[in-house]
Order: structure tokens, then C-alpha cells, then sequence
């Protein structure tokens, strides 16, 4: 075979790499996502149970009930979840406010509601807590990172994972509770 004469190679044009987007516009896609992150993250669902099907149709006379080997009602543990949610969204939106004494102030006085409104009135209050602090991870007016000034290092990002961690272990208490009553739709 004839050798052939090799030709110099070609000097190959370099791709002009991606565009990134600017670090404001970066910062505000993935201050976003975070944020709806968290608020998937307070809804429930996902790898957890959502209050409103934890509650649904919970039978007044169970409300009260203690099985055996638990140390809390359906009561105690909704009023439980009330308060400390109040707490966690007051703390968070406002300096002036005070805590109740812990560990006493975060739980009820007694196993069973007081009257038969107020396991309805508990849940009302409850959803209304925790669309306040899903209305303030939405909003991108507030920095999730910065600082709460009256909060010792704390964040509103803090607060949040907090609230949605604490909410997730007591509902899950309160499923095992539907569970041993008997009252869980499988």
C-alpha cells in the first residue's frame, strides 16, 4: 500500500462551556427548592404520616384511652403536639414571647379531653399553627439562615426541621396508639 501523506490535525474549536446561571439567580433557585423542601417536609406525607389522616375519625370515647405499655393518650399527644407546635411557631415569629416551663407546660393535665369540644377545638388550633409557620418558610422575604435575634444562634430553618421532626415522632406515636386501640384503617 502507497504510504498517504497524513495531514496536520485540525485544531479542534473548544465548546463554549454552559452557561451557569448567575450566583443571585443560583441562590434563589436553591433558596426555592429549599423552601418547598420544607414546607413538603411540614405538610407530612412523604415518608410519614399526615395529621390529617392520623386524626380522621378518631372515636371520641378512644380519645382518652391509655393501652397498656404506653404512657400517653390520643389526647395527651395531640395536646402535646399543639403546644409545643404553638411554642416552636411563637418563638419564631415573635421576640416578646415566653415559653412554657418545660417539661410540664407541654403536656395536658389529664388523659382524656375535658369536654367533647375540645378535641375539635385542639385540631383546629393545631392546623392553624402550622399553616403560620408553613406561611413563614414560604415567604422569601425571610431569611432562613439568618439568625432569630432573640434566638441564641437559632434559625427559622432550624425551627422549621424542628417542628416537622417533632411532629413526625408523635404522630408516629399516635399510629401506633390507632394501632393497639384498634382503630387504624390498614
Amino acid at each position: 500500500m502507497p504510504k498517504r501523506k497524513t495531514r496536520a490535525a485540525r485544531p479542534v474549536k473548544a465548546k463554549k462551556p454552559a452557561r451557569k446561571p448567575a450566583a443571585a439567580s443560583r441562590n434563589a433557585s436553591h433558596d426555592a427548592s429549599l423552601r418547598e423542601h420544607l414546607l413538603s417536609l411540614l405538610r407530612g406525607g412523604n415518608a410519614h404520616v399526615d395529621f390529617e389522616k392520623i386524626i380522621a375519625d378518631f372515636p371520641p370515647e378512644l380519645q382518652g384511652s391509655k393501652p397498656a405499655g404506653l404512657p400517653h393518650s390520643a389526647w395527651q399527644l395531640l395536646e402535646h403536639l399543639r403546644i409545643a407546635q404553638w411554642d416552636i411557631v411563637e418563638f419564631s415569629r415573635n421576640p416578646k414571647h415566653v415559653s412554657p416551663e418545660f417539661p410540664g407546660g407541654y403536656w395536658p393535665e389529664f388523659e382524656a379531653p375535658p369536654n367533647p369540644q375540645a378535641w375539635s377545638e385542639s385540631v383546629v388550633v393545631f392546623r392553624r399553627d402550622l399553616k403560620r409557620m408553613q406561611k413563614l418558610v414560604s415567604d422569601p422575604k425571610v431569611d432562613l439562615h439568618a439568625g432569630i435575634p432573640h434566638g441564641a444562634g437559632h434559625t427559622i430553618l432550624r425551627e422549621a426541621l424542628l417542628l416537622a421532626d417533632h411532629n413526625s415522632y408523635h404522630l408516629g406515636q399516635l399510629l401506633i396508639l390507632r394501632r393497639l386501640l384498634g382503630v387504624w384503617p390498614d
